[in-house]
């Protein structure tokens, strides 16, 4: 027997395909832009010092896009 769990508001396939691809270019975004772009205005810094500014960004933004992400499942918006 299969248990399937029926949505309240079932998503169609364009909505479906459209957030995927807002929610991919906006990680996108955020894991590599902003931390390329951080990186590209701070000078002066050894090479130890940059990676662990890209890291530290890189993760608080994947984390926080986590986050956003099972904020919005909770709310039933995707």
């Amino acid at each position: 027997m299969v248990n399937e769990v029926e949505s309240a508001h079932p998503i169609s396939w364009i909505p479906a395909i459209l957030t995927g691809l807002v929610i991919s270019v906006v990680a996108a975004v955020a894991l590599v832009y902003v931390p390329n772009a951080v990186l590209t205005k701070l000078h002066g810094k050894t090479h130890g010092s940059l990676v662990a500014v890209a890291t530290t960004i890189f993760f608080v933004a994947l984390f926080v896009l986590a986050g956003v992400l099972r904020w919005l499942q909770r709310r039933k918006l995707i």
